[in-house]
């Protein structure tokens, strides 16, 4: 029953495992999750925490025996949600690197306008000034 239960993470990691007797008939299974050899995914460190339950062997039978539905295939589920998040954020982080790295690209090779010579950091005036202004008296509002 234990590697029945233990097929979904045996799926995406190599599974070690550590059991210690505790005082009062308790029982300690630690399972180690870590990159199966020739696995092409590479767990974050958050997916290869230990997964560690103490209970009576009773009660450690009878929680895996209720396969995905359990305490541990849930937490397997959760993980692995949470491993295909990781995966998918990184894959979108990737594409708009990417993109921001072609934009910049586009952005460097396009023509820069040319600017009058001796006119730069000086304001362009665009519209025509009215047909009576003088050079010497200040533009008015009214």
């Amino acid at each position: 029953m234990l590697i029945t239960s233990l097929l979904p993470l045996l799926a995406r990691y190599a599974l070690g495992f550590d059991l210690v007797a505790c005082p009062d008939d308790m029982v300690t299974l630690t399972i180690l999750p870590r990159k199966a050899a020739g696995a092409a995914h590479v767990p974050e460190a958050s997916e290869t925490r230990p997964i560690s339950i103490t209970a009576s062997a009773a009660e450690i039978d009878a929680e895996l025996a209720r396969g995905m539905e359990g305490a541990l295939g849930q937490l397997i589920a959760a993980r692995r949600t949470l491993g295909d998040q990781l995966a998918e954020q990184r894959e979108a982080a990737d594409a708009a690197r990417v993109a921001a790295a072609e934009a910049a690209k586009a952005r460097a090779a396009a023509p820069k306008p040319v600017t009058p010579a001796g006119t730069a950091g000086k304001p362009v005036v665009t519209a025509n000034p009215p047909a009576d202004a003088r050079p010497d008296d200040p533009a008015s509002l009214f």
